[in-house]
C-alpha cells in the first residue's frame, strides 16, 4: 500500500513530467524559446512548473478568439480599397504587402501626416482636435495619468461630450488603472462620454474572462471624426511620468496623419471596442472614408496582437528591413527579438546596409535593459552601430529605412510586444515625414554616446556567462 506522502510526490512529478510535454508539444513556438522553458523546467521543478501556468502560453480561450475574430472580419470591410496600389514604388512594394496581409485591408493612398514637435505640443494638438469634433472622438491609452497633460485631454473630451459628439474613451485595466479608480473617470462619464476598461482580470483570475492575464492593450489610438488620427509611442501624460519619474524625461513621438489611414485605425479601435462593450459600430464605420489628398502619400495602419498568427508583428519588422537598401536606424527602448527579427538586422547590416539602433542609457526596466545588453554583441559584431541616449527614458519606438520608408508604433522590439500585447503601428512610403523622423532620430543621435565595437565584442568571461543566460530567458517569455 502506498502511504499518502509518496502519492503527493507521484502527483507533484506526473505535473512536473506533464508539463514538461505540454511545453514541447506547443505548437508555434519557436525552438529557442522551447529549449528555454524546457530548460526552466528542469532546473526549477517547483517555480518552473508555476511560472509556465502563469506565462508559459499566450492563451486565449476560444470563444474569446473566435468573438474577436469575428468582429475583425465584419469590420475590415469597411476600410478603403483603392483600385490599386498607386505610387508605391516596386521596391517598398513587399513590405506593404506584408502589412495588407497583417490587417486584412490593402494600403490606403492620399494621406498626408506631420510630426508633432514635442509630447506637450501633441497633447495640445490633440486637444484642439478633439475640441474642433462634429461627431466622433475615439481615443484608445495604454497608460493614462491624471497629471497635466492627462487632464486637459479629460476636459477636451468632457466639452465634446457635453456639446453633443458621441466620445469612446477606452483604457487599459492595468496600465491606466489609477485614472480608472479616479474621479476623472466618472467626470467624463457624467459629461456624456461612452468608457470602456480594457481586458479586465476580475482578482487577476485569467480563467474567468477567458485569457492569460498578463495580456495587455497596449495600443495608443486617438481618432477625431474618422478623419484624423494620432499614432505612436506616447501615453497620455506629461513628459515626467510621474509614476516612474526618475527616468523622466520620457521622450516619445506622435504622429498626425489625415486621410483614408484615419479609417484603418478608426477600424483597428473599434474592433477592440466591440470586442470588449458588444457594441456594433458597423453603422459609424461604413460611413463615407476620409477623402485622398492629391498630393498625399501611401500609409496602412495595422493592428497586432494574441489574435493575429504568431510572429505577425516579427514578420512586419522583417519586411521593412528586407527593403532598406542604404540604411535602417531604429529606435526601440525595450529589445529582446525572437531568431527572425535578430537575423533580419544582422542581414541587413551584413549585406553593407547602415544600421543604427538607439536605446535608452536607463532603462525603466531593469532586466529588459540587461537583456537588451546582451545583444550588443551579437549587433555589433554583424557591423550595427549601437548608442545609447542619455537625454531621458527614450521611449519612442520608430524605424525609419532609406529616405522613404518610416514605421511608427507603439509596438517595442521585444518577446511581450511581438507575441502577447495588443498594439498599432502605421508604415508610410513619405519623402517629407519620413525626412521629418529621421531628424528627430538625428536629434537623439546628438544627445547619445556611441557604445564601442571591440568593447562589447571583447568580453571577459563572467559577463559573456551572464549575457547568454539573459538571452536564454529573453526566449522563456
Amino acid at each position: 500500500m502506498i502511504d499518502p506522502g509518496t502519492t503527493q510526490w507521484l502527483i507533484v512529478v506526473a505535473i512536473h513530467l506533464a508539463v514538461i510535454v505540454r511545453a514541447i508539444l506547443l505548437d508555434g513556438r519557436d525552438s529557442y524559446s522551447r529549449a528555454a522553458w524546457l530548460l526552466l523546467l528542469i532546473a526549477l521543478p517547483v517555480a518552473g512548473v508555476i511560472l509556465y501556468f502563469l506565462f508559459g502560453e499566450p492563451w486565449i480561450s476560444k470563444g474569446f478568439r473566435k468573438r474577436g475574430q469575428h468582429i475583425d472580419e465584419e469590420l475590415r470591410q469597411f476600410a478603403p480599397h483603392p483600385s490599386q496600389l498607386g505610387d508605391v514604388a516596386s521596391l517598398t512594394a513587399n513590405a506593404f504587402r506584408t502589412f495588407e496581409a497583417a490587417s486584412g485591408w490593402p494600403v490606403s493612398i492620399g494621406n498626408t501626416a506631420s510630426i508633432t514637435p514635442d509630447s506637450d505640443t501633441a497633447i495640445d494638438m490633440l486637444v484642439t482636435d478633439i475640441d474642433s469634433s462634429k461627431k466622433t472622438v475615439h481615443l484608445s491609452f495604454y497608460i493614462w495619468l491624471g497629471d497635466n497633460n492627462g487632464m486637459k485631454v479629460v476636459e477636451a473630451v468632457c466639452r465634446a461630450a457635453r456639446r453633443g459628439v458621441t466620445c469612446r474613451v477606452a483604457a487599459d485595466a492595468i496600465g491606466s488603472r489609477a485614472l480608472i479608480r479616479s474621479p476623472h473617470w466618472t467626470m467624463m462619464r457624467d459629461a456624456g462620454a461612452h468608457l470602456c476598461s480594457l481586458l479586465k482580470v476580475p482578482l487577476g483570475l485569467g480563467f474567468l474572462v477567458g485569457r492569460r492575464t498578463d495580456l495587455r492593450n497596449h495600443r495608443k489610438i486617438a481618432v477625431i471624426d474618422g478623419r484624423i488620427t494620432y499614432g505612436g509611442s506616447q501615453n497620455c501624460a506629461d513628459p515626467a511620468f510621474l509614476v516612474k519619474r526618475r527616468f523622466a524625461p520620457w521622450v516619445d513621438i506622435l504622429v498626425r496623419y489625415e486621410g483614408p489611414v484615419a479609417r484603418q485605425a478608426d477600424i483597428i479601435f473599434a474592433a477592440a471596442w466591440s470586442l470588449e462593450t458588444g457594441e456594433d459600430l458597423r453603422p459609424i464605420m461604413s460611413a463615407e472614408p476620409p477623402a485622398l489628398s492629391a498630393d498625399g502619400f501611401p500609409a496602412i495602419a495595422t493592428g497586432t496582437g494574441p489574435l493575429s498568427p504568431r510572429g505577425t508583428m516579427t514578420d512586419m519588422f522583417v519586411s521593412v528591413f528586407a527593403e532598406a537598401q542604404a540604411d535602417v536606424t531604429i529606435t526601440t527602448p525595450y529589445f529582446a527579438p525572437d531568431p527572425p527579427l535578430i537575423g533580419a538586422i544582422v542581414a541587413a547590416a551584413r549585406r553593407g546596409v547602415e544600421v543604427q539602433i538607439i536605446f535608452p542609457h536607463r532603462n525603466d526596466s531593469q532586466i529588459v535593459g540587461a537583456i537588451s545588453r546582451a545583444y550588443y554583441p551579437v549587433l555589433a559584431k554583424a557591423g550595427v552601430r549601437i548608442f545609447e541616449y542619455r537625454g531621458g527614458m527614450l521611449h519612442a519606438k520608430t524605424l525609419v529605412a532609406d529616405d522613404t520608408l518610416a514605421l511608427i508604433g507603439s509596438s517595442n522590439m521585444d518577446r511581450r510586444s511581438l507575441d502577447l500585447n495588443f498594439e498599432n503601428s502605421i508604415l508610410s512610403q513619405s519623402v517629407e515625414l519620413t525626412a521629418q523622423v529621421r531628424e528627430r532620430q538625428c536629434r537623439w543621435l546628438s544627445d547619445a554616446i556611441e557604445i564601442d565595437r571591440d568593447a562589447a565584442t571583447n568580453r571577459p568571461i563572467p559577463r559573456r556567462f551572464t549575457d547568454n543566460l539573459l538571452t536564454i530567458v529573453a526566449a522563456v517569455f
